[in-house]
Order: structure tokens, then C-alpha cells, then sequence
């Protein structure tokens, strides 16, 4: 009986030792794959920093290449566009004006009536269409039909007592392909992007297009004004304060424009009228530096998309992309350990993980990450995360975030240096009577408006740039729908000169 018992003594020692084995293992291999996930995100923080050295390096990159654009058409990335707008609205402007801005998917038609200096905007109507998905591969007479057609019956509608006059009415158009602009009025279109595949329209004048549908719908009105939603959004903002000199769209896309003089545009000397300056469309997305921080993920989605080795900038910093490179780190976190459960699968679809949900994500400020846990676990079938890995989660969306705001605001300097608004001197140092000139930038966009942790980190980085002293006289001022009401705008400023 003894023997008996010391046997099944024995055997419980010898299956409680294995038990005891297996957790230890479990822990084990446990503390192994949090370290190989926590290196994952190590690497991405090295990967992507952003020191004030490294900023200093983009800003001055970015100078040199405005320098190069002007100098020359293909003399840098930036497309460095002449858009001939050198009178931009300062309030004076009376009237009834319209718009239409046309978009990736929809457009939207403006009409606005403006009072002048005392009442600026008195009112203003906003309606938006969508472009039926036939007309994006159908003909240029099509579009423009259809965009005359919708115009003509807002107009109906929106008859409303301000159209006494008999005067032809001004429209501003917001068209946001590539043009080679011919006049403040008129434009060839380059090439057709977002999706669109009109091919006879490549190479024509698009304002001549839309004016010859607007004659065949009985429109009594003419182009006053072509341009992109920088141009309009750097319109709205000059409207409102004349110490506007530049714009900015942080969102989806980005891009930039800016006041320039014209003695600096080498590339069109003897186009230009007696004005001192003229409003250029960098299309800054281009931009590109070996002084960027760019990561292996960078390169992983610049090779799976359309627009292979262009766009650079954009890549880094847009709302179109931050969200898939989040997506991708967290997919080698997943391949890389069982952090994330079981969700490689899922993590492996591109652009499943949209920079709205990140940007949630940052700011979930609840105490146990409650949002973070039902967006991983809704979109990308994440359940039952610990606290532990939805903080390591947080964690990979604010360094994606933090670089590119960081880096956006190292653009905005560069423009600053570019014109002399970055205190650092120079031909036009902005300075008047031995005191800083105020400088303001009009910005427009999801990703900096709608983003408070993208928008903190980039208004500290501009501070951190230029100083404390300079930066106190540099604006950052929100604008919305400049797009649209910008290029009224400018329609109107336009009418007041002739």
C-alpha cells in the first residue's frame, strides 16, 4: 500500500512539475513575443524621427527647391505652377458671384453676394452634386454639359432678388487636375487624375470647354478665374486678412501655394504684368529630400501604388496614407508575434485602416482605451486585445502622426524662408521698420482642422523651427470651404479691376 501511495505521489510531483513547466514556458514565450513587437515599434520610432536637426535639414531642402522650380520649368520636383493671380480680394469687392468646384467624386456650386469693406459676405449658398460615375470615362462635352447644366438650374433656383443687374455674371472655377495655366482665366489641362479618363480633353483649354456648355445652356456668364483649392483657400484667407501669404491643404491630399515676387520668376520673365507678386501652386506632394525619414513601410506602399516614386511628400504626410502605414506596421507586429491575436489576415487588406479610425484611435482618451479596443475588434477583427497591446497600438498611430505634422510644419517653414518670413534675413526679410511683419497661413483640410493631436504637433514644430520670438508673429488660421468660395472670390476681385 505504500509503495502505492509513493507512486501517486510521485506522479502528481511529476505532472504538477510539467504544468508548472508549461506556464513558465507560456511566460516565456509570452515576454519573447511582446519584446519582438515592442522592437517592431522601437525601430519604427528610430525610423521616423524627427529631431530639430533632421527639420532644419527639410526646411532648407525645401527653399532650394522653390529656388530650382522658379529658375525652370523641371528644374526640381515642385512643379513650382504660375497661376497669374496677382491681385488677390481685400474686402472691397461688391456683387453677386458664383463658383463651381469640382472634386474627385462631386462638385459643388457657390453663389455668393458680397457688401464690401462693412459687410463682406452678406450671404452665400453652397449645394452639392455628385458627377454620375459614366461621365468620368465618357467626353469633355459630356462633363462640362452636365457641370453647365446643374449650374443653370441652381441659378434658377437661387434667384433670390440680388440679380437686379443686367452685368454678366462672374464665375470662379475650381479645378483640381494638373493645368498649365495661360492666363488667371484659362488653363490646358494636362492630364486627368482622381480616377477621371476623358481623353479628348487632354491638351485642351478647360475654361474654353466649360464657357462653350455654359453659351449652349443660355448662360449669360463668364470664367473670371481658374484655380486649384490652394489658390482658393490662400483667396479666402487674403480676404479676410491681407497679411496672408500662403495656404496650405493638409487633408486627404496636400499641397501649397504662396505669394511671390515676380522679379524672383526667372522661368516667365516678360508674361508677367506690373504687379509686385504672383500666386504659385508648388504642388508641394512632390516634394522630395534624402533628408526625409523614410522607413521600409514608405517604401512598401510606394511600390503598390499608381503613382510609383512621385508623390513623396504626400505619402508621408496626407490623410489618404497615414492609415495604411499604421496598417502596415501593425501587420509586421502581427507576423512578428501573437500581440495581436490572430489578425494577420485581416491586416493584410490595403487601406483597411483609414486615417480617421488612427486619428480615433490617438485620441481615445478613455481609461481603459474602450474606443481603440471596439475600432480594432469592428474593422479589423481584433477582439479581446489587452490594455497592454491597445496602448501599443496608440502608440504606433502617434509616431505615424507625429512625423507627418512634423514634417508638414518643416514645409510651411521653408516656404517662410523662401520669402524672408522665417527671421533669418535676407532680400525680403519681412521685417518693416526693424520689427517682424505678421505672416499668416491660411490652412485648409481635414487632417490639420479636424486632427487636434496632428494639429498640436505641427503648430509645436513650427515654434520649435523658428523660435519662440519669430513664431509669435507667424498665424496659423483655419479657413473652410476656400476651395470654393476662394475662387468667387477671386472672381470678383477680378471683375473690380476690369
Amino acid at each position: 500500500m505504500g509503495r502505492v501511495v509513493l507512486g501517486l505521489a510521485v506522479g502528481c510531483a511529476v505532472v504538477a512539475c510539467g504544468i508548472a513547466a508549461v506556464a513558465v514556458g507560456r511566460r516565456v514565450k509570452s515576454r519573447r513575443s511582446w519584446a519582438r513587437a515592442v522592437a517592431v515599434v522601437t525601430d519604427l520610432e528610430e525610423g521616423c524621427a524627427t529631431p530639430y536637426s533632421r527639420l532644419r535639414q527639410v526646411v532648407d531642402a525645401m527653399a532650394v527647391e522653390m529656388h530650382a522650380g522658379l529658375a525652370s520649368d523641371g528644374g526640381s520636383k515642385l512643379k513650382m505652377l504660375l497661376t497669374f493671380v496677382d491681385a488677390l480680394p481685400d474686402g472691397n469687392e461688391t456683387g453677386t458671384f458664383y463658383a463651381l468646384d469640382l472634386g474627385a467624386a462631386t462638385f459643388r456650386v457657390l453663389k455668393i453676394q458680397l457688401g464690401g469693406k462693412q459687410s463682406r459676405i452678406l450671404w452665400r449658398q453652397v449645394e452639392q452634386h455628385t458627377i454620375p460615375p459614366a461621365l468620368v470615362s465618357s467626353t469633355s462635352e459630356d462633363l462640362f454639359d452636365f457641370l453647365a447644366m446643374t449650374l443653370k438650374n441652381f441659378v434658377e433656383r437661387n434667384n433670390d432678388g440680388f440679380e437686379q443687374s443686367d452685368k454678366r455674371k462672374e464665375l470662379g472655377l475650381t479645378f483640381p487636375f494638373p493645368v498649365r495655366q495661360l492666363s488667371v482665366s484659362s488653363g490646358i489641362l494636362i492630364k486627368w487624375t482622381k480616377g477621371f479618363a476623358i481623353r479628348d480633353t487632354v491638351g485642351k483649354d478647360v475654361t474654353q470647354c466649360l464657357q462653350e456648355a455654359l453659351t449652349k445652356r443660355g448662360l449669360d456668364m463668364q470664367v473670371a478665374a481658374l484655380v486649384n483649392d490652394t489658390v482658393g483657400t490662400l483667396a479666402l484667407g487674403h480676404y479676410y486678412d491681407e497679411d496672408t501669404v500662403a495656404a496650405v491643404i493638409i487633408g486627404t491630399g496636400t499641397n501649397a501655394c504662396y505669394i511671390e515676387r515676380t522679379d524672383a520668376i526667372i522661368k516667365c520673365q516678360g508674361l508677367l504684368t506690373n504687379s509686385g507678386g504672383m500666386v504659385i501652386n508648388m504642388e508641394w506632394g512632390s516634394f522630395w529630400s534624402s533628408h526625409l525619414p523614410r522607413t521600409p513601410y514608405d517604401f512598401a506602399l510606394d511600390d503598390e501604388t499608381l503613382n510609383r516614386n512621385d508623390q513623396g511628400f504626400e505619402k508621408m504626410i496626407s490623410g489618404m496614407y497615414l492609415g495604411d502605414i499604421v496598417r502596415r506596421v501593425l501587420l509586421r507586429i502581427a507576423l512578428e508575434s501573437d500581440v495581436l491575436g490572430n489578425s494577420a489576415r485581416s491586416l493584410s487588406i490595403p487601406f483597411i485602416l483609414g486615417t480617421p479610425l488612427m486619428a480615433a484611435m490617438r485620441e481615445d482618451d478613455t481609461p481603459n482605451l474602450e474606443e481603440v479596443g471596439k475600432i480594432l475588434e469592428e474593422n479589423l477583427q481584433m477582439p479581446d486585445l489587452s490594455l497592454k497591446a491597445r496602448r501599443l497600438v496608440v502608440r504606433v498611430c502617434d509616431v505615424v502622426t507625429q512625423r507627418a505634422a512634423r514634417l508638414g510644419a518643416a514645409g510651411i517653414v521653408g516656404i517662410l524662408k523662401k520669402i524672408g518670413r522665417d527671421g533669418s534675413g535676407g532680400v525680403a526679410s519681412g521685417r518693416a521698420r526693424g520689427k517682424p511683419k505678421r505672416t499668416v497661413v491660411a490652412v485648409e483640410g481635414g487632417l490639420y482642422a479636424g486632427y487636434s493631436t496632428f494639429r498640436e504637433y505641427l503648430n509645436e514644430a513650427v515654434v520649435e523651427i523658428l523660435g519662440a520670438e519669430v513664431a509669435r508673429n507667424v498665424v496659423l488660421r483655419v479657413f473652410e470651404d476656400g476651395s470654393g468660395i476662394g475662387a468667387a472670390l477671386l472672381a470678383a476681385s477680378l471683375s473690380s479691376d476690369r
